[in-house]
């Protein structure tokens, strides 16, 4: 009879573990599983009482994290101890070796540590998975010798299916926090992103208040929340913003040093450093009198002070008021991101301030300035609307042909002085009604309001030409004076100041590219190209990322042994819409609005790569050049980046050069020469592009470390028909400062063969090659570095 119980013991107990499998399959939170374990599992298969403990992640504690019982709350019965250390007591023993420990008397044994109950059998398993340590499981009962190798079987059993449950579980957890974790990153990601959006195109200090708090409010508990601005030489704080308990309050409320000194904002201004504490560490820093309390106590609070400039100084701040709405110092970290955002946001509004508060016209010919001029034709666009008559509005834009020649010819104080003797015979032909506006340096712009008809323009411009073709003696220099004027009306309540503006200056460009002393009038051909450069504008960054732009390669052999000698990097926009955009279509533009920064270094990037390329494929080493813009030599940055390139690409030195225009060469002498000067040990050679064309580079030549001078092939194509002396100048000046040319554009064998007579070493044109993909420009290479060119 003994016996058929025990085996229908062993039956009920391989149901209870059966079923214990089975039932895993269902549980997904440990919690319900360690409530499962006790109060289904181990109870069910004899056990008078269970407690499971878990391993901290140091393996350093033991902590309770279930009992028979409790959490059904069927038994009174306690744990004395519910964190343990792993060092102590016969569950540690079994945490540290691993092994299960069963004792008939606990009472004998040294390690036992005793409980709120008695006991005198005590049985423990450790819980494992793959080696690696998960907690242990701990029976007692009040019986000596009570648990048997068959408990000690089960209870491993148990333990076995629990840590692999346990495993999977806290995997399965982890993998939840780490999906949660990478999301909210990327939604704060996308916050500071628009942040930084917002912080450059916001034109209103207050809008940009209102967006960022949204923002804000979406990553910080930021129920209160405010924006002091102070200044230092009144010692006056003025909140910029406030919002208390979500609510937007009237801010601009100026406050006194006297009235602020006191408080936690005030010190966090002073110390110049961020401050997030709770309430007891706030009330510490009461304690140690840096500040006092005012108001209501934060339960926690963050401040952190940006830098305006010299005048200004700032705090953002956040208090929380309830303890689960605490601040932590990841969130330090983003208002810190986001006082620099503010700081570059009022710093914007302040300059706008402080420009329209100066006075509106040009210090030196007295005209009006920029901002007067739009303001006003703003003003008269909208009187449009209320004018009962068919009145236009007109807009002059005036570019004097030929003014930097006479700076750099005469001097600055010469070209002032002959812009404001023109200035003053302009404004003889002009109405006094008309705004007479200096754009800057010599672009200048006559606003005529209300025209009646078009030829009362053409007269204006009539008179403007006859006055200022009059030769102007200025300090015993007779100067001719011409300009290239662009027109541009409106007459439409709806037009834009800005457009009229950007219209005026495309008539003026297209009158410029017509020669001296011309007049356009913008029209729809000039609208579309305007249209044309504001979309290649938006496209350039993201043409950038895309890998848009594709490097072509143009030989530069030499003329007097001919063969390859190296390349000249030239670029191609492969548009996704446009299909292939021209250089001259998109480099000016990505010169003016700063793009050609950008443009140029990934350029650099994928020249440095194509050498890579070549070289790890076992071609011969050759030197490629790249055209970049004058912007890079005002910033040893441009050194560090260019070394880095070099590292990066294993280049080995001399393979990268540059090429440089003389139309942008460097105003900072001194600074342009530290960077070629530092670009040296690369072997990085300069090339000066286009020269002969401009005005002022002889005056360059002997204070730049040039090395390379790159013969304009406007002169090259005068060969053909004619010979030109001022070639054989350039030779010999290029001679005299022991520098190489190149001859650019030879596109005959005449042209080749005058070069090479007047000592000319190397050219470049399409008689040899046009610009050529990488792969064709080193075959060609391949082709023509030993063997002879054919000419």
């Amino acid at each position: 009879m003994l016996s058929k119980n025990k085996l229908e013991s062993k039956t009920e107990q391989l149901s209870i573990i059966n079923q214990f499998s089975s039932s895993l399959l269902q549980i997904t939170q440990l919690d319900e599983l360690f409530d499962y374990v006790t109060s289904q599992v181990v109870s069910r298969l004899g056990f008078v009482d269970c407690v499971i403990y878990l391993a901290d992640d140091q393996n350093e504690f033991l902590e309770e994290v279930a009992s028979m019982g409790v959490a059904q709350q069927s038994s009174d019965y306690k744990v004395a101890q519910t964190k343990i250390p792993i060092e102590q007591g016969i569950t540690g023993h079994v945490a540290r070796t691993g092994k299960a420990f069963v004792s008939g008397d606990v009472s004998v044994e040294p390690m036992y540590i005793a409980d709120n109950r008695p006991a005198l059998s005590e049985i423990c398993v450790p819980l494992i998975y793959e080696d690696t340590l998960i907690g242990v499981i701990d029976c007692e009962h009040p019986k000596r010798d009570y648990f048997s190798q068959g408990h000690l079987q089960i209870l491993s059993t148990v333990a076995h299916l629990l840590s692999a449950k346990i495993n999977q579980v806290k995997t399965l957890n982890n993998l939840k926090t780490t999906i949660e974790q990478l999301n909210q990153a990327q939604q704060l990601e996308q916050c500071l992103l628009k942040i930084a959006n917002i912080t450059y195109r916001s034109l209103d200090l207050e809008a940009f208040y209102d967006e960022l708090y949204q923002i804000i409010n979406s990553q910080l508990p930021a129920e209160n929340f405010f924006i002091g601005l102070y200044d230092r030489y009144s010692d006056i704080l003025e909140i910029d913003y406030l919002i208390e308990n979500k609510t937007k309050c009237n801010a601009h409320q100026r406050v006194s040093k006297s009235q602020i000194k006191h408080t936690a904002s005030y010190y966090t201004l002073t110390s110049g450093k961020p401050l997030l504490c709770n309430s007891r560490e706030f009330e510490h820093h009461i304690d140690m009198g840096h500040f006092k309390m005012v108001g209501q106590s934060p339960k926690s609070w963050l401040g952190v002070p940006f830098a305006v400039n010299e005048q200004y100084q700032g705090v953002i701040v956040i208090q929380s008021y309830t303890l689960d709405k605490a601040f932590h110092h990841h969130h330090l970290s983003i208002l810190t991101y986001i006082s620099r955002q503010v700081s570059m946001a009022i710093d914007r509004q302040l300059s706008r301030q402080a420009l329209e508060h100066r006075a509106l016209h040009d210090e030196l010919t007295g005209l009006a300035n920029r901002y007067l001029l739009l303001e006003r034709v703003k003003h008269a666009i909208l009187s449009l609307e209320r004018a009962k008559n068919d009145n236009l509005h007109c807009l002059l834009y005036l570019d004097f042909d030929r003014f930097k020649s006479i700076n750099d010819a005469l001097g600055h104080d010469v070209g002032d002085r002959f812009l404001v003797a023109i200035v003053n015979i302009i404004k003889e032909c002009i109405r006094r009604t008309d705004t007479f506006a200096r754009l800057g340096g010599d672009e200048f712009a006559i606003f005529i309001e209300n025209v009646k008809d078009k030829e009362q323009v053409a007269l204006a411009l009539e008179r403007v030409n006859e006055a200022i073709a009059k030769p102007l003696l200025i300090d015993g220099h007779k100067l001719q004076a011409s300009t290239s004027i662009g027109v541009a009306y409106t007459g439409n309540a709806t037009d834009n100041a800005i457009t009229l503006l950007q219209q005026a200056d495309a008539a003026m460009y297209e009158a410029k590219s017509r020669g001296r002393g011309q007049v356009c009038y913008f029209n729809n051909a000039m609208r579309k190209k305007l249209k044309r450069r504001a979309d290649i504008e938006n496209d350039l960054q993201h043409g950038i990322r895309n890998s848009e732009f594709e490097l072509f390669f143009q030989p530069i052999f030499s003329l007097n042994d001919p063969h390859v000698v190296s390349f000249e990097a030239l670029v191609r926009w492969h548009h996704p819409k446009n299909g292939l955009v021209p250089p001259n279509d998109f480099i000016p533009i990505a010169e003016q609005t700063g793009q050609i920064i950008d443009l140029d270094l990934h350029l650099l990037r994928s020249a440095a790569q194509q050498l890579k390329l070549w070289r790890q494929a076992g071609y011969p080493m050759t030197r490629v050049t790249v055209n970049v813009s004058s912007r890079h030599f005002a910033s040893l940055d441009f050194v560090t980046y260019m070394q880095q390139l070099y590292i990066d690409h294993q280049l080995p030195n001399g393979s990268l050069c540059l090429e440089i225009t003389e139309s942008g060469l460097i105003e900072n002498l001194k600074l342009a020469t530290q960077i070629i000067t530092g670009l040296a040990p690369l072997g990085v050679k300069l090339y000066l592009d286009d020269f002969g064309t401009g005005y002022s580079a002889l005056g360059y030549l002997h204070q730049l470390p040039i090395h390379v001078l790159k013969l304009d092939k406007s002169f090259v194509d005068q060969l053909t028909h004619k010979e030109n002396p001022l070639i054989d100048a350039i030779l010999s000046l290029a001679r005299s400062l022991d520098l190489n040319v190149v001859a650019e554009g030879i596109e005959n064998p005449k042209q080749w063969a005058l070069l090479k007579r007047k000592g000319c070493q190397f050219g470049q044109g399409f008689m040899v090659s046009k610009p050529l993909p990488a792969d064709e420009a080193m075959q060609f290479l391949l082709t023509h570095t030993e063997m002879a060119l054919s000419i």
